[in-house]
């Protein structure tokens, strides 16, 4: 025959093991909870399920001795859900305090404009997230391969007439943000040579 206690939680169980160290043990649960005085008492308003079928622990012939060791049992149980549900309750609180930040933060972002260079970068306190070259010129092979990119810089194999920089940051971890043109002086020997004039040469009739 399975027995098993039905207990409505850990205040149940230690109400019972409190009473329990009054109960003489060779008695039964039906022999003890016959005393009209004691009907009242926690041991006698529990439940066991016998066999898939629930009934009083006050109608059954289980020996106090033995309910007593199913009630630790139980007490323990309820015990350790009880902690492990307030473990679970204090995660979940940290993480909704963690997201609420998180929300209350917002994103500031700014676009940098540079030109003749194979480089982009962000002011201090922003991370770099995009990098587009802007303008380019067929006389200098049209388009530059991306080589580079993360999330302080990024870097084009050739110099590019124009680039866009995106940086974005965390609303008061940066300065105000502002979309700024930097201009790069060229060196002259990226500068294009004058072509010579050909004169036209006298021909003879």
């Amino acid at each position: 025959m399975r027995h098993s206690i039905i207990l409505s939680g850990a205040l149940a169980a230690s109400a019972f093991l409190a009473g329990c160290q009054m109960i003489p043990g060779d008695q039964t649960v039906a022999q003890y909870c016959a005393d009209p005085g004691k009907a009242d008492e926690a041991v006698c308003k529990l439940k066991v399920e016998i066999d898939g079928n629930t009934t009083a622990l006050a109608d059954t012939d289980m020996r106090l001795s033995e309910a007593r060791a199913m009630a630790d049992s139980a007490g323990a149980a309820a015990a350790r859900a009880q902690a492990s549900a307030d473990a679970a309750r204090a995660q979940a609180d940290a993480a909704m305090s963690r997201a609420d930040e998180a929300f209350s933060k917002e994103v500031q972002c700014e676009t940098r404009t540079i030109q003749n260079s194979d480089t982009g970068t962000c002011r201090p306190g922003y991370a770099l997230t995009s990098c587009t070259q802007t303008r380019y010129t067929t006389r200098a092979g049209g388009l530059s391969i991306l080589r580079e990119i993360n999330d302080e810089k990024c870097r084009f194999n050739t110099r590019v007439l124009e680039m866009q920089v995106r940086c974005c940051a965390v609303s008061g971890s940066a300065p105000t943000p502002e979309d700024a043109v930097i201009e790069n002086d060229v060196p002259p020997s990226a500068k294009p040579k004058p072509e010579k004039k050909v004169e036209d040469i006298p021909v003879s009739p």
